[in-house]
């Protein structure tokens, strides 16, 4: 038997710690790819085009959209950002589950476009530790770290529409419960398919015992 790859979404407000787990989960489990964003925001300290994010003008961004080449695409925090067809389609096609770490809008959308997507909606533990998670970061002034505090709420709202909600409490639960969940989703009867993806899983299972020389 083999199992159908799926998408998995990891959503949250900035600073819920979704790069942490999402580094934490691609070192555990080599089936999972990282799904690589485009966006239009500059490119900071320490990033690499291509590892980060993919890099984009405007005006590349927008003839990628027009060319149909996202799954997803969403402005958020004054930028532009999106999932690339390229970063999804050749993963599951190659039997890996690929990794979004994407915004509540790109998530939807990616749900709207593939049912079969998991979305996992990470909370922090409170707003006043949101806030003091993105002020230890000491890499945005302070109008960004208020633009983000100001669109919390409003992600958070949408938790509602995500499959799975795990609070961020600590670091090493909140890695089991991810960890959890993707052990689980692999193992929904939806998602198990015979080496040539049509007869039924049971009857196959059975084959050989039917067969078998009676003592």
């Amino acid at each position: 038997m083999q199992r159908k790859p799926f998408v998995i979404v990891l959503s949250g407000p900035s600073g819920a710690g979704k790069s942490t787990f999402v580094r934490r989960l691609l070192e555990t489990h080599g089936d999972l790819q990282f799904s690589v964003s485009a966006t239009t925001r500059p490119c900071r300290e320490g990033e690499l085009d291509g590892r980060e994010y993919h890099f984009l003008s405007d005006a590349e961004f927008e003839r990628r959209v027009q060319a149909g080449e996202f799954l997803e695409h969403a402005t958020v925090h004054g930028a532009r950002y999106g999932t690339l067809h390229s970063e999804v389609s050749p993963a599951l096609a190659t039997g890996h589950c690929p990794l979004l770490d994407i915004d509540v809008q790109g998530g939807l959308r990616v749900k709207n476009v593939l049912p079969d997507a998991v979305l996992i909606f990470l909370l922090p533990p409170s707003m006043r530790q949101l806030e003091a998670q993105l002020r230890g970061r000491k890499t945005e002034s302070e109008d960004k770290i208020q633009r983000r505090l100001q669109r919390a709420p409003e992600e958070i709202r949408k938790l509602s529409e995500y499959d799975y909600v795990v609070v961020n409490h600590e670091i090493a639960a909140t890695q089991r419960q991810l960890e959890a969940i993707v052990e689980a989703e692999r193992s929904r009867r939806s998602r198990l398919t015979d080496d040539s993806g049509g007869s039924d899983v049971a009857e196959e299972y059975l084959r050989e015992w039917a067969g078998r020389t009676a003592p």
